[in-house]
């Protein structure tokens, strides 16, 4: 099982938390660290200050060494594609080719109606998404002179310099909706499931083989992952008290409905019940687990996840 870490910075973090992080999964043996990209702060309260996901993965590219670096996912509805694929190749230079590159329709409308982004209905922003994905193929891959007529943009006589070396890897994320899998199928490197069990994940994997066969792509050309919540404590008195710090932090009480509906879903537990949860992702067919940190400034877990998870399923 490969790991990566996720995190929410619109949660309040600056930049200096947020490289405070990057290097404690880097010294944790965590092979990615990953960041959401939004610009309004949620979840818990909504006042808190937020920081732009490009900007900070390219200084997080020059302060980091080894660690692999991404946004997921990058809503359609924040920049132009032509836009994202020059950010992309930039960030994938400054780093030495460690970039990652997530991209989704996006969801929070309120977010995008309060800076001015265009929010049109899901069906659209699919489509949107798709040309997207086609854009940055070929921009990023293609040959001198590529173009492309779409219903939202258009490209021609492309002179894209520099080409990324290596070409990032593409994410596509989301719950396992079949054109969500069409999608994937399509454009993606890596499909990465959100809010599943494992039992849950094992049938949407398969369902996601079904669409690459339809699409006559090679099941082995696209990797799996799963995002997980993750709350883990080397004792039961220290897990309960990061459940009650995570409760806080969300705005949420940490008992009761809230909590047992994420315990199908999330890693929560002791080492050997955090382990037992991942096995059964692997057994789902995860072949990474994406741990979802909503309290990633607790460094201590972060160090605790590296050495009784990273290295250990």
């Amino acid at each position: 099982m490969r790991f990566a870490l996720m995190t929410e910075p619109q949660m309040g973090l600056s930049y200096a938390d947020q490289l405070a992080i990057a290097l404690h999964a880097e010294e944790a043996g965590f092979e990615t660290f990953l960041r959401s990209d939004h610009y309004e702060s949620f979840p818990g309260g909504s006042d808190r200050p937020t920081t732009d996901a490009w900007a900070v993965l390219a200084g997080l590219a020059r302060e980091t060494g080894r660690i692999r670096l991404g946004v997921l996912v990058s809503p359609i509805g924040f920049r132009h594609p032509g836009n994202l694929a020059k950010l992309a190749s930039t960030v994938q230079e400054m780093s030495g080719g460690r970039l990652e590159l997530g991209l989704g329709a996006g969801w929070h409308e309120d977010e995008h109606r309060r800076h001015g982004f265009a929010f049109p209905p899901i069906e659209r922003r699919a489509d949107i998404l798709e040309e997207q994905l086609a854009i940055l193929r070929g921009l990023l891959e293609g040959p001198d002179g590529w173009t492309f007529a779409g219903s939202a943009y258009h490209v021609d006589d492309a002179r894209f310099r520099p080409k990324p070396s290596p070409m990032p890897p593409i994410v596509v994320g989301g719950d396992g909706t079949p054109r969500g899998l069409r999608i994937a199928a399509r454009w993606a490197d890596e499909f990465d499931l959100t809010g599943a069990s494992p039992e849950r994940a094992r049938e949407r994997f398969g369902r996601l083989d079904a669409a690459c066969e339809a699409a006559g792509r090679d099941l082995a050309t696209i990797r799996r992952s799963v995002m997980a919540g993750v709350v883990v404590g080397r004792d039961d008195a220290a897990l309960e008290a990061r459940l009650e710090t995570v409760g806080r932090a969300v705005g949420a009480p940490m008992g009761g409905e809230w909590l047992a509906a994420r315990r199908e879903r999330w890693v929560i537990g002791t080492p050997d019940e955090a382990r037992a949860i991942v096995r059964r992702y692997a057994d789902a067919g995860a072949e990474r687990i994406v741990l979802q940190d909503f309290i990633p400034t607790d460094l201590a877990m972060i160090d605790e996840m590296g050495e009784y998870l990273v290295g250990s399923v």
